[in-house]
């Protein structure tokens, strides 16, 4: 189910869902490349600058789970969350599409998500 703050709602629910399911499929991959590609701007000079490498030679480090297939999706606006099984994905629409802002969830039960990978 999506839901939004505005019209065209359930299409931006489904890019939403079609951008987190693209980077689950990179992820299992192992496709550093695209995996990059996926992040927010923001988000991918984050893993840079935390390893002082490019993110194709950083990305792996984060230690990002596998979250399989995408099973909710949450708009709002122009941020969204997709839940595979065992993640949870924070996007931002961007001019060239929704990107990931967050992911690589660490179980806090009652808290805020802490992630690996956000951006600053």
């Amino acid at each position: 189910m999506a839901l939004g703050a505005c019209g065209g709602t359930e299409q931006r629910g489904a890019k939403v869902s079609t951008a987190a399911t693209a980077f689950e499929e990179a992820l299992s991959k192992g496709d550093r490349a695209e995996l990059c590609a996926a992040l927010a701007p923001q988000t991918r000079k984050e893993v840079e600058d935390s390893a002082k490498k490019a993110c194709v030679d950083a990305i792996t480090a984060q230690e990002l789970p596998a979250g399989g297939p995408v099973r909710g999706v949450d708009v709002h606006g122009r941020q969204g969350r997709a839940v595979p099984a065992s993640d949870t994905l924070f996007l931002s629409q961007f001019p060239d599409g929704w990107k990931i802002v967050a992911a690589g969830r660490k179980p806090h039960p009652g808290q805020p998500y802490e992630c690996s990978v956000k951006g600053g």
